[in-house]
């Protein structure tokens, strides 16, 4: 039996929250109550198409039917159980998404989210290498608790909280030399994103990331991949490194590994073993209800090969807003269905404007317009949103 909520439009709902709300967040005017595939419904009957995708976690859109059922099969069987005892649940996952991840990844690490798992990274990259420098990219975003913050690049997030760990040193996206001078026999790991994602949706040019893979072997360094946006299909591969041909030390994962349930996980190249006992932990990582629905997550990606659907839903977009020599559009980049609009202007009046004409977008900075639409959106759909944003940016 489901407990329903006392406020029934978006009016109530919007003046409720914002009596108690942190207010960290700068909310939109909508409260969203429903959702189903890509699309979704405010508090008073009006329907959006859902191109924020949970910022990137709703790759299977939104009531996906397996996923609910195994939602709703575990939570009826078990919903906690630390890792201090072995799951049913999560011995099958695990098996199962080291079977999916690029050849050699062997040993993996449950948590709750993106940031928990890149200090995950950070942690074992330390540990492992007992050096304690990180050299990552301008531009890049890898979370806010204080690790991860240290390795993200936006003032704005980093200032507030200086000082932040030591160590951490900052490069240009892209820029082969600029990273090999950086690296030396002090770094411990080099931090990037195949697809830079708040940082404009920016890809990884040909070549750079092996270029990387080199640059850290060749002087005892660990190459750390995050994926947490870029994974489980989004880019058009289920795993965006395999695009650039590397075997990262460590892969960086969550938003949608799980479905929409909170999860995250790092996997560690077997030939680096794992964590020593008692260095790192989770409370909630590894959970019997994350794990069954990032099991049943794993399988719909395969099952219904969402990931060339990535592909090839993607580079539709892409082409035909680029046929539409939009007056507004800089530059369109992006791999599958993570997609980037540079405009000559400001993008949040572009949002404003999507929203009132009923597509939810993301910005990707100042003047990026993103869109991160479930891999199971429709073709129709597909083609409203293409409509709509040519005739905003027009």
């Amino acid at each position: 039996m489901s407990i329903a909520s006392p406020f029934t439009t978006n009016a109530d709902i919007i003046a409720h929250e914002d009596v108690r709300t942190s207010g960290t967040y700068s909310k939109r005017g909508l409260a969203i109550v429903r959702g189903a595939g890509a699309t979704l419904w405010d508090a008073d009957g009006t329907q959006y198409i859902d191109c924020v995708g949970g910022q990137g976690s709703a790759n299977l859109g939104h009531g996906h039917p397996a996923v609910v059922a195994a939602i709703q099969a575990q939570a009826a069987t078990l919903l906690h159980c630390p890792e201090i005892f072995h799951n049913d649940q999560r011995a099958a996952y695990l098996d199962e998404l080291g079977a999916a991840l690029p050849a050699g990844m062997g040993r993996l690490f449950l948590c709750n989210s993106g940031t928990e798992a890149v200090e995950a990274a950070i942690k074992f990259a330390r540990l492992h290498t007992g050096r304690t420098n990180i050299v990552a990219a301008m531009r890049g975003f890898h979370g806010r608790t204080m690790g991860a913050l240290s390795a993200t690049y936006e003032p704005k997030y980093r200032e507030p909280f200086e000082p932040l760990i030591p160590g951490v040193t900052h490069v240009p996206f892209n820029k082969i030399e600029a990273l090999a001078a950086a690296v030396n026999d002090q770094t411990a790991a080099v931090l990037l994103e195949p697809v830079q994602g708040e940082g404009g949706v920016r890809p990884a040019d040909p070549g750079y990331l092996k270029a990387a893979e080199e640059i850290c072997c060749r002087h005892g360094a660990l190459l750390l991949i995050d994926e947490v946006q870029t994974g489980f299909g989004r880019t058009g591969s289920l795993f965006a490194c395999t695009q650039d041909d590397i075997t990262p030390a460590v892969l960086i994962l969550a938003k949608s590994i799980a479905g929409g349930v909170p999860m995250g996980a790092i996997a560690i190249h077997e030939s680096l073993g794992g964590f020593a006992p008692a260095s790192h932990g989770s409370t909630f990582g590894g959970n019997p209800l994350a794990c069954a629905a990032a099991r049943a997550t794993l399988k719909a990606m395969i099952d219904d090969d969402l990931p060339a659907q990535a592909a090839r839903k993607g580079a539709y977009i892409m082409a035909q807003l680029a046929a539409r020599n939009l007056s507004k559009v800089r530059e369109i980049r992006g791999r599958g269905l993570l997609i980037g609009i540079e405009l000559k202007e400001r993008v949040q009046p572009t949002l404003v404007a999507l929203m009132e004409r009923g597509v939810l977008a993301l910005p990707a900075g100042p003047n990026v317009l993103r869109l991160l639409p479930p891999l199971i959106i429709s073709d129709a759909e597909i083609d409203q949103v293409i409509a709509i944003v040519a005739e905003v940016l027009a």
